[in-house]
């Protein structure tokens, strides 16, 4: 039989067949949680909450600013209240618009990641010259402000190129988000200039296409949170992994979702002795420290 096309970054790795391995202090469960921090351009492009409008549609940019100049700050007393650490996905052009809020969470001394310039700008319609550049500004951008540049990636709106793993690689990335949604474990991923580490992600634990296009409501949000991490926590004893969730300032930092999104994250807390809590850093630099025929290989 022909071999149909496929991806090609990473073979196929089934999960009974993997090698064992425990986080730190023998935990079986790392968790991370993923805030966005995005910013569109007026008048062009970014998600709508009920139905398409057509330029320079008001009301959605300004719905997605209520998360720049209010969500961001009920989520960060929420972070706060259970001592969370974030791993905040950031368009670079929050330095720009709203710096008070990627300052709150350096104060709190989570990692920042790369997520772009805007996420009006899709990498699915650039060139690699272009998408290239991007990632400059980007990168410079954060490490300007955070005196490092990031460790990690993930791509507007999860739209990859085809070269956009060769691209991170090459402007010094440690690992990506983009490919961790296929997977509960890092994995390593080829590139023309050596691998790269993929870190898990969510798409299905992802408040954007759970609440707003798949029009779940936030109490069936929380509830999702709660089982596949009360799930995952059962099954890790047999399969180490990681949970991971996402979450977007101007969905979830609404009150009425918020008081559900406090129910998932107490369950999640009751546990916190039993689980690691971290960053997808501290995870990609955990994996990487651990012996060799205990990771997943790229080739």
């Amino acid at each position: 039989m022909t071999s149909l096309p496929s991806l090609d970054r990473f073979p196929y790795s089934g999960l009974r067949s993997r090698p064992d391995f425990d986080w730190p202090d023998g935990k079986r469960l790392a968790v991370h949680i993923a805030i966005n921090l995005e910013h569109f351009i007026f008048g062009e492009g970014g998600v709508d909450l009920d139905r398409p409008t057509r330029a320079p549609n008001h009301r959605s940019y300004l719905w997605r600013d209520y998360g720049n100049r209010v969500g961001v700050w009920r989520l960060l007393d929420l972070f706060d209240e259970f001592e969370l650490p974030i791993g905040v996905i950031a368009n670079a052009s929050i330095y720009d618009h709203s710096p008070d809020s990627i300052a709150a969470f350096r104060d709190r001394g989570d990692e920042i990641i790369g997520h772009g310039v805007t996420n009006s700008k899709s990498v699915d319609e650039m060139s690699e010259a272009e998408e290239t550049e991007m990632v400059r500004i980007a990168t410079d951008l954060i490490a300007q402000h955070e005196g490092k540049p990031p460790a990690g990636w993930l791509t507007p709106y999860l739209t990859p190129s085809d070269v956009t793993p060769d691209i991170l690689k090459e402007a010094g990335y440690e690992y990506i988000l983009d490919w961790g949604i296929c997977d509960d474990q890092p994995f390593w991923s080829r590139t023309r200039s050596g691998p790269l580490l993929a870190v898990p992600y969510p798409l299905e634990l992802n408040d954007q296409p759970t609440i707003v296009f798949r029009r779940d409501t936030a109490r069936d949000y929380a509830d999702m949170i709660i089982d596949h991490f009360t799930e995952m926590l059962r099954s890790s004893e047999k399969y180490p992994a990681v949970c991971s969730i996402s979450l977007h300032h101007f969905i979830v930092g609404q009150p009425h979702r918020l008081h559900h999104l406090r129910r998932a994250f107490a369950h999640i807390a009751e546990h916190r002795d039993e689980i690691w809590i971290t960053t997808p850093a501290e995870i990609a630099r955990y994996y990487k420290s651990l012996p060799e025929d205990k990771q997943i290989k790229a080739e």
